[in-house]
């Protein structure tokens, strides 16, 4: 039955899709919330099973239960393809553990039309499955706006006094972005060569690889993908909107975007533009490193005079995506693979540091680092999970994040070493700014806030176990991670320049 009447891919797009819908139609509060968890936790177990399924290698019928093409409008050229590689399925299960994590997490918190809001959600969810599996260019495009409108709907009706204006602002930015990016799509289709006798030319992935374009179009279509995905990630100076956004918007839909939407961007960039525009890549790859550790160093340096939490943990996001841009662009073997897993490893620790925020502010009623310390007193188990997290957050080893930052600057290191010196002063800064806030916040003088806070609850406790559990165990065995995305790192490299 498995790929022959359903495959992986398809399931982790139609459950959440399927699961979204109906969730609209259920009126009671605890019934869609209880529904939403069972839907996630559905679509995590498919995910899972899914890695046990990935070892096409040596067993060539599970290329069968990973990848499927229906017929969509052949007229043009175009099919429901979507299917999963290593970054797929590394994508899908990080997206896939994200959703229940927080639906558990945040279960206590209220929202008005609470059914719309978790039906929101899980089609967000859905969205950017389909993003990363989508092997049909104008299929990822149909599934990157999806993504979009929902987080849009999100940010706009539940969030802070400033939310409207905020979200205007990141759909202007996104929108203007994804029209950019349905031009260039547009633009390398007219090129591609034809895949069927149905069409002159396809959307096909493959055929964008083969596209026949001059280094000349290289170059400048290169842009129109290049803007769509840096406004995602976003990179330096496409990065404005993310601070209010993350700022005015409700803590479940800013930990979806943080830890899972970013990476669509990140994914653009490793599936879509460096394959399709390698000569555009060879020529700009200083530039956008440049821009790349501005960013990074930027970021840092606001963080570390931020007095909200909330923009605090969108500035620190915005200086370790940098540093894995940079890296995407050394073009060379070690950075990608320390990317590979740097995308697993910051979604996690990202998600992790919003769930903390999150505890404090519904502990405290504050979010001022200013107004805060000495929690550390009344929440024990609270300050160790965060210290761990913190930890992980500034690469120390044994954690996650080392491992896969080591092989980000040996890439960077290989490419340019005055850009990697650059990059490693990020990396301090980022352990200067977290530090300071680890101190202020948790240790030094307790307050009243901090007296008045109570323990974690059981669900909280739980899910900060598990993301904990994550860290320790990528920092001390990554293999897994890695030899998944190997061949995916062989097969962009045998696409591009060798540097």
């Amino acid at each position: 039955m498995l790929g022959t009447y359903f495959t992986f891919p398809e399931l982790l797009i139609w459950i959440p899709f399927i699961t979204g819908i109906i969730a609209f139609f259920i009126r009671n509060g605890n019934s869609v919330k209880t529904f939403a968890i069972i839907s996630s936790i559905a679509t995590l177990a498919v995910s899972v099973i899914s890695l046990f399924y990935t070892d096409v290698a040596h067993h060539p019928e599970f290329f069968y239960y990973n990848n499927v093409s229906y017929v969509w409008m052949p007229y043009i050229g175009s099919s429901f393809s979507v299917g999963m590689d290593g970054m797929g399925f590394l994508l899908t299960f990080l997206t896939a553990l994200a959703f229940p994590l927080i639906f558990i997490v945040t279960n206590k918190s209220e929202y008005k039309n609470i059914n719309s809001f978790v039906g929101l959600l899980l089609l967000a969810q859905a969205g950017m499955m389909g993003v990363f599996v989508a092997t049909d260019a104008l299929l990822f495009y149909f599934f990157w706006e999806l993504a979009l409108i929902p987080v849009y709907f999100l940010c706009s009706r539940w969030g802070g006094e400033k939310r409207i204006q905020s979200t205007f602002k990141f759909f202007v930015y996104t929108f203007l972005g994804s029209l950019l990016m349905l031009i260039g799509i547009i633009y390398v289709y007219m090129h591609t060569p034809s895949v069927s006798p149905d069409s002159d030319h396809s959307f096909y992935i493959n055929a964008f690889y083969n596209a026949i374009l001059s280094p000349r179009q290289q170059e400048w279509v290169f842009w129109l993908f290049f803007i769509a995905f840096a406004i995602k990630i976003p990179i330096f100076p496409f990065h404005t909107w993310q601070p209010d956004v993350y700022e005015q918007s409700n803590y479940p839909s800013v930990m979806v975007m943080s830890s899972v939407m970013v990476k669509m961007g990140l994914f653009g960039l490793i599936r879509w533009l460096l394959p399709i525009f390698p000569a555009a890549v060879a020529k700009y790859d200083h530039f956008i490193i440049i821009l790349c550790i501005i960013g990074l160093l930027y970021a840092s340096c606001i963080a570390l005079y931020q007095n909200d939490l909330k923009r605090f943990v969108a500035w620190s996001s915005i200086a370790h995506l940098a540093l894995i841009g940079a890296a995407i662009f050394s073009t060379n073997r070690l950075g990608l693979q320390g990317v590979m897993l740097e995308m697993l490893n910051h979604g996690i620790n990202i998600l992790a540091l919003w769930i903390i925020v999150d505890i404090i502010n519904k502990k405290t009623g504050v979010r001022k680092i200013s107004e805060l310390g000495g929690l550390a007193i009344k929440s024990p188990a609270l300050a160790i999970f965060f210290v761990i997290i913190a930890f992980a957050n500034i690469a120390l080893p044994l954690s996650n994040s080392f491992v896969s930052e080591f092989l980000m600057l040996n890439g960077i290191f290989d490419f340019n070493k005055w850009y990697a010196a650059f990059a490693c002063l990020g990396v301090v800064l980022s352990a200067v700014y977290i530090l300071n806030m680890i101190q202020k916040t948790f240790f030094g003088k307790s307050n009243e806030l901090a007296e008045k806070a109570q323990k974690m609850s059981t669900s909280q406790f739980i899910v900060l176990s598990v993301i904990v559990g994550a860290i320790l165990f990528l920092g001390i065995y990554p293999d897994p991670v890695i030899h998944l995305t190997e061949s995916t790192v062989s097969g962009l490299l045998a696409r591009i320049p060798l540097k």
